[in-house]
């Protein structure tokens, strides 16, 4: 039968998805989630002729798109993981950065700390998805009766957290000290299981290891912990638990679909503490492909080959060092943030007379008081400035001094005639009216605010360029590369068309049809 011609025009229109609902018997029994934080779309075109695990079978066998951005800044852990299985950027997320300033609390936090809850480790800090303003995947999943269990695993708390969601069964994460820790957001205890993989002090035999060149310390040296997580061995325990984990909650194996999303942080911790163009980067990257084509082959041994349905991206890219960029004749230095706080607070106190009138500092934001004058004495309080007006003289300040690129504050962010180009835009979609600042600051290409290694979080496209590969059964993935564009918060409503689910509630994404049958 001829589809009706509405449907024709619809479907040409981009605007309905050619996918047809999966039956039951269809559908999934696993997906699977690889996130690899840092890690450039350049990679896999760099390191390619040193896969042959993982990473080859995903390029070879998957949808991979070859232009896959974030639309949002600042490019950090939060925004990404936040960003994958939400489809919403910071702006509905409320997941301004990795950390921000808290008005109501007067002090800056953790995109994830939760003093409501408890670690279940000792010497952890609470920890949960309490801050996202959102629904994921796995929330839709849980929801729609098709769903099975959700987890959330990586070395960091908030990569581990913010994919899952806030309806999860459990996120886990490695503390400082090594151990697996989750919190009382998910239940009171930690499974028997988990309890008794920490009885084993996992990273303990890494105790003096050599890695690519890398020497770590001894067990009982305070920096054994931040050493390890530089290296691919940081990324061999969070496979090893990940393992178990599957073991343990059985997942993969009935009808009912399970969500699993393991993000991989040791590339991070390399390329900020010795930048990116060094040998380990290369030695990092064929241990992700081992690690991946191991973790593929465990979920495919559980859910088979025609149950899984694997997605793979990354949080954020990253800048070259400014110093090796210099070498090769490209742009880029470093700048120190206090003297730009300087010369606004300068600015303001000339402009309104002496205050406290910058109070905190997020990703690319700098907050301004709401009351600069409230340690004064009551007689000598001038009259407060208006809060735009206090945005305008710190954002003239700011566009006047070098590597300022561009400055926005919030009264045009808020402003529903607020418009521009692309980067523009990545910094709108970043915006949050209550978790970001006042003023928003981006840098010339290549200049960073540290003092050594390299970083990321800018709105430029070596931060926001990233993989992007689906890899599944043909009933779901047609395989091939796709130069289109694409964007990271169309993962969300992809996944969601693919499983027949409800897309999640801050998407604000496309289905990616191109790649369906």
């Amino acid at each position: 039968m001829r589809a009706p011609f509405l449907y024709v025009l619809l479907l040409a229109a981009g605007l309905l998805s050619p996918y047809v609902a999966l039956g039951a018997d269809e559908r999934p029994r696993l997906v699977l989630t690889i996130v690899v934080d840092q890690m450039r779309y350049d990679y896999l075109e760099r390191f390619r002729t040193d896969f042959s695990e993982g990473l080859q079978r995903l390029l070879e066998q998957g949808a991979v798109f070859t232009d896959a951005q974030y639309e949002a800044a600042p490019t950090v852990t939060a925004v990404g993981h936040a960003t994958i299985l939400s489809g919403a950027p910071p702006a509905l997320s409320g997941i301004a950065g990795n950390a921000f300033y808290d008005r109501s609390a007067g002090r800056q936090v953790q995109s994830i700390t939760d003093p409501e809850v408890t670690a279940l480790v000792e010497d952890a800090t609470g920890a949960s998805p309490r801050r996202l303003a959102v629904s994921t995947v796995g929330d839709e999943l849980r929801l729609s009766g098709q769903g099975g269990k959700v987890f959330g695993v990586s070395m960091k708390d908030r990569s581990a957290i913010l994919p899952a969601g806030r309806a999860a069964d459990a996120a886990y994460w490695f503390g400082d000290t090594g151990r697996i820790v989750s919190s009382s957001w998910y239940f009171p205890a930690l499974p028997q299981w988990v309890q008794d993989y920490n009885a084993t002090r996992p990273t303990a035999r890494f105790s003096g290891a050599e890695w690519a060149g890398l020497q770590l310390p001894a067990l009982d040296d305070e920096n054994f912990h931040a050493r390890l997580d530089e290296t691919g061995l940081a990324d061999e325990l969070v496979l090893e638990f990940t393992l178990l984990l599957m073991e343990q909650e059985d997942l993969g194996t009935d009808a009912l679909t399970d969500l699993l999303s393991v993000s991989f942080s040791a590339t991070d911790e390399l390329g900020h503490g010795h930048g990116i163009d060094v040998p380990q980067t290369r030695a990092m990257m064929q241990s992700v492909d081992t690690h991946i084509g191991r973790l593929i082959d465990a979920a495919s041994a559980r859910a088979g080959r025609e149950g899984l349905l694997v997605l793979f991206t990354a949080d954020h890219g990253v800048a070259r060092r400014p110093e090796d960029n210099a070498a090769d004749g490209l742009p880029g230095g470093r700048y120190d943030a206090r003297d730009e706080r300087r010369a606004v607070e300068e600015a303001l106190d000339a402009a309104f007379g002496p205050g406290d009138y910058v109070i905190g500092f997020g990703e690319m934001s700098m907050y301004l008081s709401r009351d600069p004058y409230a340690e004064s004495e009551a007689l000598a309080r001038p009259t407060i400035p208006s809060r735009s007006a206090m945005e305008q003289v710190a954002a003239a300040t700011l566009r006047d001094l070098p590597r300022v690129a561009r400055v926005y504050t919030r009264t045009e962010l808020e402003s529903p005639l607020f418009a521009g180009d692309r980067i523009d835009q990545r910094v709108r979609n970043g915006f949050h009216t209550a978790n970001s600042g006042d003023v928003i600051v981006v840098h010339e290409p290549g200049w960073m605010n540290r003092p050594a290694g390299t970083t990321h979080g800018s709105p430029y496209s070596y931060d926001s360029h990233v993989p992007l590969i689906f890899w599944g059964p043909a009933s779901l993935i047609r395989p091939g590369r796709y130069h289109t564009q694409a964007a990271i918060h169309d993962i969300a409503p992809t996944l969601a068309t693919l499983l027949g689910i409800a897309t999640p509630s801050g998407s604000i994404g496309r289905v990616l049809q191109e790649m369906l049958p």
